[in-house]
């Protein structure tokens, strides 16, 4: 039998992390945050997660630098950061975004250390 298991989230009820995510749906494999009007700010010192991050912007401006190379990331645009890759983030003008991380990023506070869109630690 397949599993029938259906969560629906509502991020206006969504958990909040320590840099001010909200936890949207989370399975076995993937789970998804939301940034929301992220204040623009210096970039912070890059890090490395274990796990992989696809997003999408839905507002705003940010600046990603990964190993060396800076993309610039505008409403409509997404991005990958691989597994492993050194990167950080910097807000250019209130940013909103949702990503997803592979495996959970919320798992044993996988999403609580290192860089996030806002540069916070």
């Amino acid at each position: 039998m397949s599993d029938t298991t259906i969560m629906k989230v509502s991020s206006g009820r969504s958990p909040r992390g320590q840099m001010g995510q909200k936890y949207l749906a989370s399975g076995i494999q993937v789970s998804m945050r939301l940034w929301e009007h992220e204040p623009p700010g210096d970039a912070k010192q890059p890090t490395a997660r274990d796990y992989e991050t696809v997003g999408f912007v839905i507002a705003g401006r940010a600046e990603l630098l990964i190993e060396g190379q800076m993309v610039r990331l505008e409403p409509g645009d997404s991005w990958t950061v691989p597994r492993g890759a050194s990167h950080s983030y910097k807000i250019i003008e209130p940013f909103t975004a949702v990503e997803a991380t592979s495996p959970p990023a919320g798992v044993h506070g996988r999403d609580e250390t290192g860089a996030t869109p806002s540069g916070k630690t």
